[in-house]
């Protein structure tokens, strides 16, 4: 006797009805624009340490720390008596060496009629020449002197070189100070615009060279649309930038290449020293573009999941070193055409059957 058995019309329609649907993307090259963030710091356009060129106590400051000041206001005070008594002295020096000219110049009228009519020797005439030129070497260096000593009485009075905003202020009035103190008396930032700095690794570094036009770095720059700063509060700066320096050199010690944006700041809301994010758009042409969430790790590969008649595999990809964004730009493991799962990739394994929803 022959047994048969086959599944009722119930089983089969239970089995196809385990089969779970995931959404399902078909993968087409395109033309995007992928915005990157990265850690940045900024500098004001000029940091200019303010410190004292003459030794004294800090007998004022005219400034307060945030202060707005204009080039050429005065920021401090130094008290050293001993530069006023340097002027007294040049100032003195400088009367006597005129007398000892007007002497030696009568000495001259007085010698020259005496060697005309041969009373004195030409010898005496010469002799009281020389004592002119002399005493009139001694003048000039007496107004030298004078000079520099209104110079160093000039620096007692210290004004802002530049347009800025006044830094910390590390000393107080009596404190001593010198050429050679440690710290500045404060810094003097132009922020009229700023500078922000930031950096690329060596990848993300080829991945800019070989994605933007351009025959040189400069070129290359100049065709980078305008950048966006995002504040430290998590806000959009309202003032477009510009991508203006990279490095000719990549750091041995970090593997990294450094590069400067500029931004205008004519109110004086950015501040020198602050730290945000900037963003750069990517233009890649022809990109194959899977979303981030789609992807997963596996012994620190990139891996996602292909979709093919029916089933599912792991498939190894190599994507450009973005460090964020919702999506990545798959350069090696996927072809135009092919179909990829974007949910759901914890409950996937590979040969899994799936129904695909697009």
């Amino acid at each position: 006797m022959l047994l048969f058995e086959a599944c009722s019309p119930t089983q089969s329609q239970t089995q196809e009805e385990t089969i779970q649907e995931y959404p399902v993307l078909i993968v087409q090259p395109k033309d995007a624009v992928l915005n990157t963030d990265y850690t940045a710091t900024i500098q004001g356009q000029q940091n200019i340490e303010i410190r004292p060129k003459v030794d004294g106590f800090v007998e004022q400051i005219l400034v307060d720390e945030g202060a707005v000041v204009k080039k050429g206001q005065l920021l401090f005070k130094i008290n050293a008596p001993q530069y006023e008594q340097e002027v007294r002295t040049a100032t003195a020096a400088i009367k006597n060496a005129e007398a000892e000219v007007s002497t030696a110049k009568m000495q001259v009228e007085k010698t020259l009629p005496l060697v005309k009519e041969e009373i004195i020797s030409n010898y005496e005439l010469k002799q009281a020449n020389f004592n002119l030129h002399a005493k009139g070497a001694a003048l000039v260096q007496a107004k030298a002197s004078l000079v520099n000593a209104r110079t160093n009485l000039g620096y007692t009075r210290i004004h802002s070189p530049a347009d800025g905003v006044v830094g910390n202020l590390p000393y107080k009035t009596g404190s001593l100070v010198s050429s050679s103190s440690p710290q500045p008396l404060t810094t003097v930032s132009n922020i009229a615009s700023v500078f922000v700095y930031f950096s690329f690794n060596e990848k993300q570094f080829l991945d800019f060279t070989e994605n933007n036009k351009g025959r040189t770095i400069k070129d290359k720059l100049m065709n980078i649309p305008p950048v966006t700063l995002l504040l430290a509060n998590g806000t959009e700066y309202s003032k477009k930038g510009k991508l203006e320096t990279l490095s000719g050199l990549i750091n041995t010690e970090t593997g990294s290449v450094n590069l400067r944006a500029s931004f205008p700041n004519p109110d004086g809301l950015i501040r020198s020293g602050a730290s945000a994010l900037i963003r750069i758009p990517l233009k890649v042409s022809k990109a194959l573009l899977v979303p981030a969430k789609a992807t997963f790790e596996m012994q620190e590969k990139t891996m996602i999941y292909t979709f093919k008649n029916g089933t599912v595999k792991s498939t190894e990809i190599e994507i450009m070193d973005i460090p964020s964004g919702e999506f990545y730009v798959v350069t090696k493991g996927l072809n135009p055409g092919e179909q990829i799962v974007t949910e759901g990739m914890g409950s996937l394994k590979d040969g899994m059957k799936i129904k695909a929803k697009h």
